[in-house]
């Protein structure tokens, strides 16, 4: 039973893609169907990547951000970009949250002390995450980087390479994590009755 089970759960979960190629993250990415037009990949989906980061000006969608002047850069950074169709930000939010929930609990499980401050997470004071979330007018989006090193960054930071954990997997199995998360939580959605 749990296996049948566990095939129809993976019927509603989003597809998934690592790419282990290096590839930049300039904002521009959070678009709506971007992994479809880069990686050939339908409908909601989580794509992790590892590369370099430069987003400034009007490629940053934090407008709070954007009027202090502030920019986001660093040379290595495992980039998490996730797209789910239906525009409604608050769903987007919520999203991103799971995302960075998982994400904690994923850092924590390897020994890590992790402080989250909203969608933003610390370690001993440096921050090791960047994350956002808007919406395009056909869907959620969602960017969660989180520092590879603290090379090339603007304030201080923490990262992986701090914590002696490999990106690579670390990315695989926190999209894999997000996805079977989505897809237990539809089959939940599938299970009960009306209240009374």
């Amino acid at each position: 039973m749990a296996r049948e089970w566990g095939r129809d759960v993976a019927l509603i979960e989003p597809r998934r893609h690592f790419d282990p190629a290096p590839r930049a993250y300039r904002g521009a990415e959070l678009r709506s169907h971007f992994i479809y037009d880069e990686y050939d990949i339908q409908g909601d989906a989580v794509l992790a990547f590892i590369g370099p980061v430069e987003v400034r000006g009007d490629d940053l969608v934090d407008l709070a951000d954007r009027k202090q002047g502030l920019h986001i850069a660093g040379a290595e950074m495992l980039h998490v970009i996730v797209e789910s169709f239906g525009a409604d930000l608050d769903r987007a939010v919520l999203l991103q949250r799971l995302l960075v929930l998982l994400a904690v609990e994923a850092l924590q499980r390897a020994g890590a002390r992790i402080e989250r401050r909203g969608d933003d997470l610390y370690h001993d004071g440096g921050k090791i995450s960047v994350s956002i979330a808007t919406i395009s007018p056909v869907s959620c989006l969602v960017h969660l980087g989180i520092n590879v090193s603290n090379e090339g960054t603007p304030v201080a930071t923490a990262s992986l390479g701090d914590l002696g954990v490999d990106a690579a997997a670390f990315g695989t199995a926190l999209i894999e994590a997000y996805a079977r998360e989505l897809g237990l939580m539809a089959r939940a959605a599938t299970k009960v009755r009306a209240a009374r």
